[in-house]
């Protein structure tokens, strides 16, 4: 017999600050306090810790839009 493929629940959600979204296959417990990756580091600049050449792929993507 043919192994059935288990079924993922894919959850989608949207950062309250950009708009931006993203999925993920767990529930949030809180999903009003999500947040993009950039929304977080763009209120909390002192805590960016990211090598320079992701900032600036971050910064040269969201030029480009």
């Amino acid at each position: 017999m043919a192994r059935r493929k288990s079924f993922k629940k894919i959850y989608r959600y949207q950062c309250t600050m950009t708009e931006e979204e993203f999925k993920t296959t767990r529930e949030a417990p809180n999903p009003d306090d999500l947040m993009s990756v950039k929304a977080y580091y763009d209120m909390h600049p002192e805590e960016d810790d990211r090598p320079e050449d992701i900032k600036k792929q971050f910064e040269e993507d969201s030029n480009s839009l």
